[in-house]
């Protein structure tokens, strides 16, 4: 037998088409998250295009303009071009990675963006992660003791808090601790310099969104998990794996809650990929300078180019995170892999 032979002898071929198979998946999941982030760009150029208001009017509205200077700020922002070469040029520099200038500021919007990013990061991100453990943690034991009073408790204040609306529950809980915490902003002027207190006086700032947005975020992953798991409750493997002798905890731990967290994958790194939106309502309640209160100042302009770039940045992260989410439960679920 020849080289090439033996070669060939030694390669499996459901080795080979696995390989292809989840190179082909990876490539066709890229192209879908390339064509997504497009149609979002051209989705929210155009649909922009059509809010109520004139930005050079605002920007004008509060000194005296004659029309002359009018025409030359149309000229400037690029509003006085037809729609289409309006959207062609804005294509353009987002390709190489110009998000414009704001109408309001004066300024580029990829700056504003990068000011406002972490902030939002910080207080999204830290009651993502919060409510993701919470929820996961309350969930299962609520599903493992179902019909029991914890199991009724919990259901119904998740289901309460998920019907809340956040902006509503953030002015309940100014008005409840009654100035305990600050209300407004991250920083307070009169703070000491250092780390140490610069630190704790943004972790004072931070509790009272962070809290508003936990008592939301975690209630649709209890209900979701809760869910999850009850599907798995009688499935033939529990019952072996009882049979053999496993105390009831290590059934649950082990066997069930691995194969119920495959449905709340997804949603999981799609809230995190909705991290870098912020929380439009609960930043503007507690004036927090994250991206959600900077969408708020640019509607009302409407500062077109930085509600644009917001978006893209939004759009970009849920679609990056659901390619990751694709990815991974491919990892997790044999299934996927076969089918």
């Amino acid at each position: 037998m020849t080289a090439p032979e033996q070669a060939a002898v030694l390669v499996d071929p459901a080795e080979h088409r696995g390989s292809t198979g989840t190179a082909r998946f990876v490539l066709k999941k890229l192209v879908e998250a390339v064509v997504s982030i497009a149609l979002v760009i051209v989705l929210f150029f155009f649909l922009f295009r059509m809010l109520p208001g004139d930005p050079v009017a605002t920007m004008v509205r509060e000194r005296p303009t004659d029309p002359k200077q009018v025409a030359e700020l149309r000229e400037r922002l690029g509003v006085d071009k037809p729609v289409l070469q309006q959207f062609g040029d804005y294509v353009w520099k987002l390709l190489h990675g110009d998000f414009g200038t704001s109408y309001l500021e004066n300024r580029p919007v990829g700056d504003m963006i990068d000011e406002r990013l972490w902030p939002t990061i910080l207080l999204v991100g830290s009651a993502t992660v919060l409510a993701v453990a919470l929820g996961l943690w309350l969930g299962t034991r609520a599903a493992w003791r179902r019909d029991s009073t914890f199991d009724r408790t919990q259901t119904g204040i998740a289901l309460t808090l998920w019907s809340v609306p956040q902006f509503w529950l953030g002015l309940i809980l100014l008005v409840a601790t009654n100035g305990l915490f600050p209300s407004r902003g991250m920083h307070s002027p009169d703070a000491a310099p250092g780390f140490l207190s610069q630190t704790l006086d943004v972790l004072h700032h931070l509790v009272l969104p962070c809290v508003t947005l936990l008592a939301v975020f975690y209630a649709q992953y209890m209900l979701i998990m809760r869910s999850s798991l009850l599907g798995e409750m009688n499935a033939d493997y529990l019952t072996t794996a009882r049979a053999k002798g496993l105390r009831d905890d290590l059934v649950r731990r082990r066997h069930a809650v691995p194969n119920a967290l495959l449905p709340t994958t997804t949603l999981v790194f799609m809230q995190f990929g909705m991290v870098v939106s912020g929380a439009v309502s609960v930043e503007a309640v507690f004036s927090w300078p994250g991206l959600g209160q900077l969408t708020y100042q640019a509607l009302h302009g409407p500062d077109l180019p930085v509600l644009q770039g917001v978006f893209v940045v939004l759009a970009g992260a849920v679609v990056l995170m659901n390619l990751l989410a694709e990815l991974l439960y491919r990892v997790l679920d044999p299934r996927v892999r076969t089918s």
